[in-house]
């Protein structure tokens, strides 16, 4: 198969009737269209114009092939520009996958700058949770932590997550409040139940100096959802260790307490994944700009330390 650029030189020079002219029109030499129009006759083995030194004339070869590729240049065309446009003017549907209540606390603030800066991109956000197949269920983007970075996949973390420690203050007002991880064994304990064990998590927790202790108390509820276990803490009925992605705003609107403040587990880094292609679409593009830009405006990454 030719060449796009040797077809368009074809064209151009049977249009306008002459190289110099389609030199003009598609910015190169004479002698750079010229050549391609000889290789373009010699891999078809027909001569495609008769040449003048005044003017070129189509062959009845070159009135055929001219008449079946010429249209179909022009829609080809047309569809290279209008792809490339999309690379550079965000359009279609950013399909996104988040986990509800951070989602909705931390990265929903963003759609509105997005929206004004993509006006014809349509936002279809997930609110889930679960770990997504990107590329095979059609995500651009997913923002959490823990999904597998299969082949065609990277991630740009955005934040560490630190595990807490958090009750009520009408939990603690009943029944005091644990002063070392040990202590949590005598406390209602709401624990988090594990997907591929289907045991209470385990956290290893450590505290400034490094002194590290393993977090395993009997559970008094046992929940499979990070959001229920934060609204069980809400609603008074125990202490529970989880991110503070998940519990920072309670936190600091007072609806829940961080008991032994000294003490935190490594969750991880909090991340935005996204294909690998070398040319994002804009409109992934500019999401992933705005995402950074907003958690650095509130510096979320420093907010969601619990060691700080």
């Amino acid at each position: 198969m030719e060449p796009l650029s040797a077809i368009e030189a074809f064209v151009r020079s049977a249009e306008l009737g002459s190289f110099s002219a389609a030199a003009r029109k598609l910015v190169l030499t004479p002698a750079a269209v010229s050549k391609s129009v000889a290789r373009l006759e010699d891999s078809l083995g027909v001569r495609l114009f008769q040449r003048t030194t005044r003017k070129l004339k189509l062959t009845e070869a070159g009135e055929h092939l001219f008449a079946d590729v010429a249209g179909s240049l022009h829609t080809l065309q047309e569809a290279l520009t209008r792809v490339s446009s999309e690379r550079l003017e965000p359009t279609g549907t950013l399909k996104l996958s988040l986990a509800p209540a951070f989602g909705r606390e931390y990265v929903l603030p963003v759609l509105k700058p997005y929206r004004e800066a993509c006006p014809r991109v349509l936002p279809e956000w997930h609110f889930e949770n679960r770990q997504v197949d990107l590329i095979a269920e059609g995500y651009d983007v997913a923002v959490g932590a823990g999904l597998e970075l299969s082949a065609g996949l990277v991630a740009r973390e955005l934040a560490r997550i630190h595990i807490i420690a958090v009750s009520s203050k009408e939990y603690l007002k009943k029944h005091g409040t644990p002063k070392t991880p040990e202590e949590l064994a005598h406390h209602q304990v709401i624990a988090f139940r594990s997907p591929r064990t289907g045991k209470p998590r385990v956290w290893t927790m450590r505290n400034r100096d490094g002194t590290e202790a393993l977090v395993d108390p009997k559970p008094a509820i046992l929940l499979s959802e990070v959001d229920a276990m934060a609204a069980a803490v809400r609603g008074g009925m125990g202490v529970a260790l989880l991110p503070t992605s998940q519990v920072l705003a309670d936190v600091e609107r007072g609806t829940a307490i961080r008991v032994l403040p000294e003490w935190y587990a490594d969750g991880g880094p909090l991340l935005v994944y996204f294909s690998s292609q070398r040319l994002l679409p804009a409109r992934v593009r500019v999401f992933i700009e705005l995402l950074a830009a907003h958690f650095k405006q509130e510096k979320l990454a420093q907010r969601f330390r619990a060691d700080r």
